[in-house]
């Protein structure tokens, strides 16, 4: 099986958001040298505890550091932007690394609508204009726009050799559709929403139609995983993730907060249903214990990559639970 990593540039509270990113960069080489396959950069605004919020730079940071894992966004939240512009960003990070960037893109708003509106501009696009954007997007990207169209005989530049792959990241059956119909790559979000990823899979192998981008249906799963040296270590590294995930949800302090706070936090009856829902989002254990959920996961999704992300408190900790993933599937 394939591994990826999925950063979303969780700030813990000892840390700030310099700091961070410097350790993004750090463990996309780390990633690299331990053969993981790719390495995104998520997308979110307005908020002190998530310090991606321009994969695009990100990426050619992360990409300027390795030399040979693919960089790429999960995702660029098209709803907000300019689909010419969003298509030139990845042209030119083709340009800069050829045959090593992924064209990640969500359909998310990215934050609350306050600050919605001020990625729009206040200028107001619905969400429901994501299909039209998508196809924009992708005729911009390939220079193959329909002569019909308004603006029909501009040219997108740069001008590379070959374009990125495009992968639309999704939660269920209408993305899938959606990804296959074009002939995208899919991914779908089961650290998100993990009901829908057996049904939302077969949709997209049914749908898929090859293109310009693949002959075939490729597709992986995101997942939070921590992998422990034992499963008892593995749920004290969770418990971080735990409250860190209950607050962010809540809109509260989204810093990833210590072991020993999290031990001490006074929650609710619905608090822990809620975090008991959300470790379905999760994947906690030792090596013997994630191994076999891994297995079973990419068995039911009919995938051979599985892209991780693992929000704990400790950076050095974080490290270990993706050297553990790697030793088992990657040696």
């Amino acid at each position: 099986m394939k591994l990826s990593i999925l950063d979303q540039a969780a700030v813990a509270k000892n840390s700030d958001t310099s700091r961070t990113l410097k350790e993004s960069l750090e463990m996309a080489q780390y990633a690299e040298n331990l053969g993981y396959s790719r390495y995104w950069f998520a997308e979110h605004h307005g908020t002190r505890g998530l310090a991606s919020v321009s994969p695009e730079i990100l990426m050619a940071a992360a990409a300027s550091v390795t030399k040979s894992i693919r960089v790429g966004s999960g995702g660029v939240l098209l709803p907000q932007y300019s689909p010419y512009k969003t298509a030139e960003n990845f042209r030119q990070l083709e340009s800069l690394f050829p045959g090593r960037i992924d064209a990640g893109i969500g359909r998310s708003p990215g934050g609350t609508e306050k600050v919605r509106a001020a990625l729009l501009d206040q200028n107001g696009h619905s969400m429901s204009e994501f299909p039209r954007k998508l196809d924009d997007f992708i005729s911009f990207l390939t220079n193959h726009i329909p002569r019909q169209h308004p603006l029909y005989g501009i040219k997108t530049a740069p001008l590379p050799d070959d374009v990125p792959p495009v992968w639309l990241l999704g939660l269920g059956e209408n993305s899938a559709a959606q990804t296959g119909a074009l002939g995208l790559n899919y991914v779908f979000g089961h650290f998100i929403k993990p009901d829908r990823g057996q049904e939302a899979f077969k949709m997209y192998r049914e749908s898929f139609v090859p293109s310009h981008f693949s002959q075939k249906p490729e597709a992986l799963a995101a997942v939070f995983v921590i992998c422990g040296r034992t499963d008892e270590e593995a749920e004290e590294l969770a418990l971080s993730q735990d409250l860190w995930l209950l607050r962010a949800e809540k809109g509260l302090d989204s810093r990833v907060p210590g072991i020993e706070e999290a031990k001490a936090a006074v929650l609710k009856d619905s608090d822990w249903k809620k975090i008991k829902q959300n470790r379905r989002r999760m994947v906690i254990g030792g090596p013997a214990k994630v191994r076999k959920s891994l297995d079973a996961l990419a068995e039911r999704y009919e995938t051979d990559e599985i892209m991780v992300l693992a929000n704990v408190f400790s950076f050095e900790e974080k490290k270990q639970s993706f050297l553990r993933l790697a030793e088992m599937y990657l040696s």
